[in-house]
C-alpha cells in the first residue's frame, strides 16, 4: 500500500535519489544533501510547531511504499511565500497607446516583474516517479496535502499558487530564458535552476528588469514559450487545474512557464471533502469508488487511496488494515473525497 506521510531525516537518502531524477526547474527539490536536509529539517520544525496563522513554516510529504520502506514521490507546502525573500512573478498585462491625431489605438502585450504572490500558501516539490505518473497515485501525491490544508486551515493562507515548470528541450536549454534571463546572466537555463536550487532565486530575480518587457520584441520561440508545460509537469498542471486553478495572470520569471492560482476555499479537495466517521468492518470489494482517505492529525498525518462503497451522511467502512496505516480507530473521524 503507498501512504502519503510527513517526511523524516531517515528518509534523506531516499528523497536524494527522488530528486536527482526530478526535471530541470523544480528548484524546490533540489539533488543537494545538504539542502535537501535543511528542507526535512524545516519541515519536522513545522510539524511539531504550535500555529494560530500562517507564517515560515514549510511542510514537507513522502509517498512511502509501506511493504518495501521505498520512497516513490514527495511533493510540499510552503505555508506563505515570500516570508523570507520576495517571491517574484511576471504579471501578464496589456499597455494601450493611443494617438488621436493618427488615429492609432494599439493594445501591446507586456511581461511586468512584481511581487503580487507574496503571503500566498505554495504548492512545491511534486514528483512522482515515472510508472505512477498516470496512476491514482499521482493523485495521492498531489492532492492529500490538499487534504492536509483543509483539516489545519489556520497554518495556510486564502490562496493559493503553484510555478509550473515551462518547457525546456532534451538539451535543458529554455526559449525563454534565452531570450530574457541570459541576457543578464552568463549561464545557461540548467546552470541558472542549479545554482537558484543550491542558493536562493531571489539574488537573480534581483536583477532581473524591473521595467516591463514588451512581448512583441522577443522571439517567436520566446513568446511560443510563455506559458507551454514542461512535459514531466504536465500530471502536475492537470491535476491542479481539475481542483480549479487558474492560469494566464502569471508566468514564471525564469522559464515561462505558467504560475496558477486559486482561493483556498474553492480549491475541489477542500472545498468537496468531508469528514466522516470511521466503522471498523469489512469492505465490499468492487462497485465502489477510489477515494483520498487522511487522518486528522498533525505529526502522524497519513493519507492513502482506497476503494469505498460510501453513502454520503453514513460512515465510512475502514477494514482493520486500512485503519491501522491510517492510524485510527473506529468512531474517529476521516477526511475524504472521491477521485
Amino acid at each position: 500500500m503507498l501512504v502519503m506521510r510527513p517526511a523524516q531525516m531517515a528518509d534523506l537518502a531516499e528523497v536524494q535519489r527522488l530528486a536527482a531524477d526530478s526535471p530541470v526547474g523544480v528548484t524546490s527539490l533540489p539533488d543537494d544533501v545538504g539542502r535537501l536536509s535543511d528542507k526535512i529539517e524545516a519541515s519536522e520544525a513545522s510539524f511539531a510547531a504550535e500555529v494560530s496563522f500562517n507564517g515560515e513554516e514549510s511542510y514537507f510529504f513522502v509517498l512511502e511504499d509501506t511493504e518495501t520502506g521505498r520512497l516513490v514521490g514527495c511533493s510540499g507546502i510552503m505555508a506563505s511565500t515570500g516570508y523570507s525573500e520576495p517571491f517574484y512573478s511576471f504579471r501578464n498585462e496589456t499597455f494601450v497607446h493611443n494617438s488621436r491625431e493618427l488615429k492609432i489605438h494599439n493594445k501591446t502585450h507586456v511581461l511586468s516583474l512584481c511581487h503580487d504572490l507574496t503571503g500566498n500558501s505554495l504548492l512545491t516539490s511534486f514528483y512522482v516517479e515515472r510508472p505512477l505518473v498516470s496512476t491514482v497515485f499521482a493523485e495521492l501525491n498531489s492532492r492529500a496535502r490538499l487534504l492536509f490544508v483543509a483539516t489545519h486551515p489556520e497554518r495556510f493562507a486564502d490562496a493559493v499558487v503553484v510555478e509550473i515548470v515551462g518547457y525546456s528541450d532534451d538539451s535543458g536549454d529554455s526559449p525563454f530564458w534565452d531570450a530574457v534571463g541570459r541576457n543578464f546572466f552568463d549561464m545557461n537555463y540548467a546552470e541558472a535552476e542549479r545554482l537558484c536550487g543550491l542558493k536562493s532565486r531571489t539574488f537573480l530575480a534581483e536583477l532581473m528588469p524591473h521595467y516591463p518587457i514588451y512581448v512583441p520584441l522577443l522571439p517567436d520561440s520566446a513568446q511560443e514559450a510563455m506559458g507551454q508545460v514542461h512535459p514531466r509537469a504536465q500530471i502536475t498542471f492537470d491535476i491542479l487545474m481539475r481542483e480549479g486553478f487558474e492560469t494566464d495572470h502569471y508566468i514564471d520569471i525564469f522559464d515561462g512557464g505558467p504560475t496558477l492560482h486559486a482561493r483556498t476555499s474553492g480549491i475541489r479537495t477542500i472545498a468537496q471533502s468531508r469528514m466522516v466517521p470511521v466503522l471498523l468492518g469489512e469492505r465490499e470489494q468492487g462497485g465502489g469508488r477510489m477515494y483520498l482517505v487522511s487522518n486528522g492529525q498533525l505529526q502522524d498525518f497519513r493519507a492513502i487511496v482506497v476503494e469505498l462503497d460510501w453513502v454520503p451522511g453514513r460512515p465510512v467502512t475502514l477494514d482493520l488494515q486500512t485503519a491501522d496505516v491510517l492510524g485510527v480507530g473506529e468512531g474517529v473521524s476521516v477526511r475524504l473525497v472521491a477521485i
